[in-house]
């Protein structure tokens, strides 16, 4: 059985958070990945702007991540947005319209390996990502918002 995980060995990542300690822990998780870390919305874009990346891990709220998010789609970069303040149905929905590839509670931070894994893997195969960790985390949006929130932000709601 070929590792889930593999495709991440050596992969230039970029996440971007404005608090230490989730930069040190997904540091961590991503052990296999060569990650760098920036905490604010300018250092972030400055190393976009210098350095040649395979993915990114956005934080939404303290960093701007949807304005950063404009850039990594500039750049047909992977993007996972990461968040905790601002997980809500219409961020999950600007997120996606804007072309993240998969958008994360940060109580299932966790598992970001299997997350970007599921991301680089489709996007190599030609394929949107959203599937897979969808249906992982709606378990999560049904407890926070209740089991019709999806339906809502379809309409419009």
């Amino acid at each position: 059985m070929i590792n889930e995980l593999e495709i991440l060995e050596n992969k230039q990542v970029l996440v971007v958070d404005d608090e230490p300690d989730i930069l040190e822990t997904i540091t961590e998780l991503l052990h296999m990945c060569r990650v760098d870390t920036a905490k604010t919305y300018d250092a972030a874009a400055a190393r976009l702007a210098a350095t040649t990346y395979d993915a990114a891990v956005l934080d939404i709220m303290g960093v701007d991540g949807f304005r950063l998010l404009d850039i990594t789609r500039r750049l047909n970069l992977p993007t996972l947005m990461l968040t905790a303040h601002a997980l809500t149905p219409e961020n999950l929905k600007t997120a996606l319209e804007k072309g993240a590839d998969a958008y994360i509670p940060k109580e299932k931070m966790v598992d970001i390996g299997v997350f970007l894994a599921d991301v680089l893997t489709a996007r190599a195969q030609g394929r949107q990502a959203h599937t897979g960790w969808f249906t992982f985390v709606r378990p999560v949006f049904d407890r926070l918002f209740g089991p019709d929130w999806l339906k809502k932000i379809r309409k419009g709601e």
